[in-house]
């Protein structure tokens, strides 16, 4: 079996694109693209004490391109609008100290980065194209990935109020033409049992030496334990030399999390711990309250072919089990998976939907894709043959899935799909909130805008001053 899978989570970009990133894939042509670094560099626009440079501009019509993704308007205006924007959110999240930690950041860097993977084809064709290994393309996404989810986090905070009657709803789709009633897209209900492969005890092995190796050259103060991590950690935060910034227990996995908060002398570096991402070293910077501020080096082991074709023939028995009528999938996922997010509810998938609320239902798009993919030919009640895939922390793992429910595309009915359209006026009325609030911003915030740009038709007023 083909070792191309991955597991890709919706991820929404409401403001963000990756502005310093963008990637043209294998099948479209490099001498197409253009080149943000070519750009001779200039500052467009200020907001704050902020600039924003031609190059960004050019990089986020880039990926625009990229995406297929279409502006509002003339995107000569809409990209450095945009841009100004992002900059008045990331400058309120750092008013109101909105943060976020550093095991959702390297997360949703580990979720895109398997995504590019899967779109270039391989890691070696992402690396060649991006001229850099996968581990300096990891630091360079830390950052804007980063932002992204405290911008993200501050618009959230701002809505945090918005809130929509039942009348409302009502009355918002009462009028509507049957053309413009939203449709909803074909929804299933999918049951998961995995069986994660082991890691080779050799490869285990040479992972612990070389961690050992790390540690014994910071004993022996032959560099910094901060050097060591930009050049070998495979972990996001290599970029600031392994730290991450003041963190919870409750926000840490729980092995790392027993290892660093009782480390108690800086110069030492900690036993190697085994956590959900991989083998880490750790070395303590400081306490304060509850929370701790630590830098580590973390490495991945790799999974041999061999482990995951014995995983897979261990699923191929499990399922011919079934079939059989030996135990039912339901019960199978009960005790025999390794998925922990599944195991106790039957093996049913869930998701997180965009007004905080867990579902069972899945949209096509948003199951992982090696399941969406299984899922297509599938009627309810099969059970699928064995699969490869990657999970959310970006392991290898293996699965079979049972097709539970399937609902078919249709148009959005008051009472069958009343949340929905619940979401799409509430959704209205916090995008409202939401330029309300960016036009008062742009008031109370210096502004300097290009020549260029003064006679564009922007869809913020008041950024010519």
């Amino acid at each position: 079996m083909k070792r191309n899978s991955f597991l890709t989570y919706s991820i929404s970009i409401l403001l963000c694109c990756w502005a310093s990133t963008g990637i043209v894939w294998a099948q479209q042509s490099k001498k197409d693209s253009i080149n943000p670094a070519s750009i001779v560099d200039e500052v467009v626009w200020v907001v704050g004490d902020e600039a924003i440079l031609k190059s960004e501009v050019e990089a986020m019509r880039l990926q625009a391109q990229q995406e297929g993704r279409r502006w509002k308007g003339n995107p000569d205006c809409a990209i450095p609008e945009q841009l100004a924007v992002q900059k008045l959110f990331l400058n309120q999240a750092d008013i109101d100290s909105v943060e976020v930690s550093s095991s959702d950041i390297s997360d949703r860097v580990e979720s895109q980065l398997n995504y590019w993977i899967e779109a270039s084809g391989s890691r070696e064709k992402l690396e060649e194209y991006k001229k850099m290994s996968i581990s300096q393309i990891r630091e360079e996404m830390y950052d804007q990935v980063g932002d992204m989810l405290r911008m993200q986090k501050m618009r959230e905070k701002l809505v945090s109020d918005a809130k929509v009657l039942p009348t409302e709803v009502r009355n918002y789709f009462k009028n509507l033409p049957e053309d413009s009633i939203p449709y909803v897209p074909t929804e299933v209900e999918v049951q998961i049992l995995t069986q994660t492969p082991q890691i080779e005890q050799q490869e285990i092995d040479r992972i612990k030496d070389q961690l050992r190796e790390y540690t014994d050259r910071v004993n022996k103060g032959e560099t910094s334990f901060s050097t060591l991590a930009r050049l070998y950690s495979e972990d996001g935060s290599a970029r600031q030399g392994g730290e991450l910034d003041y963190t919870s227990r409750a926000e840490l996995d729980p092995a790392f999390a027993a290892v660093a908060f009782n480390l108690t002398d800086p110069k030492k570096v900690s036993k190697i711990v085994e956590s959900e991402f991989g083998f880490h070293i750790i070395q303590l910077i400081d306490k304060k309250g509850n929370k701790i501020k630590v830098r580590h080096i973390l490495l991945r082991p790799t999974v041999s072919e061999a482990s995951i074709q014995q995983s897979l023939l261990r699923l191929d028995s499990i399922r011919n089990d079934i079939m059989d009528g030996k135990f039912t999938f339901e019960q199978g996922a009960s005790i025999l998976s390794d998925n922990k997010d599944t195991r106790n509810n039957n093996g049913l998938m869930a998701h997180e939907m965009d007004n905080m609320q867990n579902t069972s239902r899945f949209q096509m798009k948003d199951l992982p894709t090696e399941v969406a993919r299984m899922v297509e030919g599938m009627k309810v009640g099969d059970v699928s043959q064995p699969f490869e895939m990657l999970n959310k922390r970006g392991k290898t793992t293996c699965a079979i899935i049972k097709l539970k429910n399937r609902v078919e595309g249709h148009r959005a009915t008051i009472t069958e799909d009343f949340q929905l359209m619940k979401n799409i006026v509430l959704a209205k009325r916090k995008e409202e909130m939401l330029h309300e609030w960016v036009v008062n911003k742009i008031k109370t915030t210096y502004v300097r805008v290009g020549e260029r740009y003064r006679d564009c038709d922007f869809e913020y007023e008041g950024w010519i001053k």
